[in-house]
């Protein structure tokens, strides 16, 4: 039975590390088309979500199976638990990717306003706190998991510097306030992102230590 354990437990692993990877792959395609207004790459993000949804359904159901089977206890329990949560982050990260596709679609036929905020600059940290999150994952390595808190601090400082600006450009020009709402939208859907990367360094932690961490501050709870 011990055999049998590690093998679930091994190939566990695998699957949420995929997941992971289907995730991180749906989130570089969201940012990607936020600039270049990709409405057929748009298309492909929204319409690919089921796939991870699915996987999700499987890895919980693997662990509730497990869970049962073997009735772990101690660090193997841990680790069960902290995968059905980093799993559950993973599946609301693909749909804030699904989201962010369906925002940019809306913009491309709303017009073309030209929105002065820098995307690149939060897109890729937003990326960067995701990659670190599953790298932390791979390795179980909490010192990369507690360097994500610092990164968020900056992503959230971006989303606020975001606000501010759709509030100045509402103000001044109302004729565009469709097109800036789902500005607004992406880049709290961005924010979203980079929370669900902080759970997962949080979860991290959790799984390796045994520590319950809880870093957000100033994140709403959307």
């Amino acid at each position: 039975m011990h055999r049998h354990f590690h093998y679930e437990i091994d190939r566990l692993q695998k699957k949420l590390l995929t997941i992971g990877s289907m995730v991180e792959d749906r989130v570089r395609k969201a940012c990607s088309v936020i600039e270049s207004e990709d409405v057929e790459l748009a298309r492909q993000i929204i319409k690919s979500d089921w796939e991870i949804d699915e996987l999700e359904m499987e890895i919980e159901e693997e662990c509730l199976k497990i869970m049962a089977l073997y009735q772990p206890v101690a660090r193997d329990l841990r680790f069960l638990v902290t995968v059905i949560k980093i799993n559950s982050e993973m599946e609301r990260i693909g749909d804030y990717a699904a989201l962010i596709a369906k925002r940019v679609k809306r913009i491309s036929r709303v017009d073309n306003h030209a929105f002065p905020f820098n995307f690149r600059e939060m897109t890729d940290k937003v990326i960067n706190e995701l990659k670190m999150s599953i790298d932390a994952l791979v390795d179980r390595n909490v010192g990369l998991a507690k360097q994500i808190f610092t990164l968020d601090q900056e992503v959230n400082a971006l989303r606020s510097k975001g606000y501010r600006m759709i509030i100045s450009e509402m103000n001044s020009q109302p004729e565009h306030t469709t097109s800036l709402l789902n500005f607004y939208l992406v880049i709290r859907h961005l924010e979203r992102i980079a929370d669900r990367a902080t759970n997962i360094a949080e979860d991290i932690i959790y799984m390796v230590d045994g520590d319950i961490v809880r870093k957000k501050l100033d994140s709403d709870l959307g």
